[in-house]
């Protein structure tokens, strides 16, 4: 360890599969304490299995009241609470046409809303406390949304990336630090069957989505080129860094978009600009 926080206590949402899981074991590995949470106990203790500090909770994130109560048998656990991580989320592949509103409202209900609620029940403590670090596990495609069939998945994670530049703002003044995190393609679970959700009426003429679909399911998927053992140990050394980030991209695929997505807005506002200044009064 680098400091002196070892100790302290981390609250990780979705932390039975994917970059939660990877990021569970190694905050465990390196003395951590952890309350893991999932939608189903068994998968984390196979996940997992017992751990010394180690507390699993069984919570949906959809439902605000059980939230607060699970922040608060953390707390009476662990007698503290340090870091957040609002990992928990899920692809709704589909063109915006495809999606159907209920499709996606429950990609906005489990990548934004549920978040949300972990905020209320968490931040209370950690602003009481004048310290913490929250971390918001956003997306590459939060930052860039040029993928074909994407474009809901895309919007709950632009939103997240806006809520929290705001909560940065919000927090600062209380001693509390906040990282928004863009990961780029990792070889987790995120692209299996289960985890990506289809569109229950695709349309034929999207043609570029339905080959965008089959290239991340058969190509991608398996062969994505970010470690998430690795991406785990990075979020660990943010926290621990003496001056945290705001944005933190993961992968050099999410760099090489975000550099991309850079120079596109640096090109159109420079040939824009007169049009763009033209409006002032």
């Amino acid at each position: 360890m680098t400091n002196d926080t070892n100790h302290n206590v981390w609250f990780v949402t979705g932390a039975s599969k994917g970059l939660g899981l990877f990021l569970t074991k190694q905050l465990l590995k390196q003395g951590y304490r952890v309350a893991a949470t999932s939608r189903s106990l068994g998968d984390l203790t196979r996940a997992l299995g017992p751990e010394a500090g180690l507390l699993p909770l069984e919570l949906d994130l959809g439902h605000e009241a059980a939230v607060g109560r699970a922040v608060q048998a953390v707390r009476a656990h662990f007698g503290s609470l340090d870091v957040v991580v609002n990992n928990a989320g899920y692809g709704q592949f589909g063109t915006v046409e495809e999606v159907s509103d209920a499709e996606a409202r429950r990609n906005f209900d489990v990548n934004v809303f549920a978040l949300l609620n972990v905020l209320r029940a968490t931040l209370p403590h950690l602003r009481e406390q004048r310290s913490g670090h929250v971390f918001n596990i956003g997306s590459i495609g939060g930052m860039v949304g040029g993928f074909p069939g994407w474009g809901i998945y895309c919007a709950t994670k632009f939103a997240v990336s806006g809520l929290t530049e705001a909560l940065h703002a919000d927090l600062k003044p209380f001693g509390v630090k906040t990282t928004l995190v863009y990961p780029g393609y990792f070889r987790t679970s995120f692209l299996d069957q289960g985890s990506m959700v289809r569109p229950a009426h695709p349309i034929a003429a999207y043609t570029e989505a339905r080959a965008s679909e089959q290239q991340h399911t058969a190509t991608i998927n398996g062969q994505q080129p970010g470690d998430p053992e690795k991406a785990a140990v990075a979020l660990i050394q943010a926290y621990e860094a003496k001056h945290a980030p705001l944005h933190l991209f993961l992968g050099s695929d999410a760099v090489a978009m975000a550099v991309a997505k850079q120079a596109q807005v640096a090109d159109e506002l420079a040939q824009y600009k007169a049009l763009s200044v033209s409006t002032d009064f």
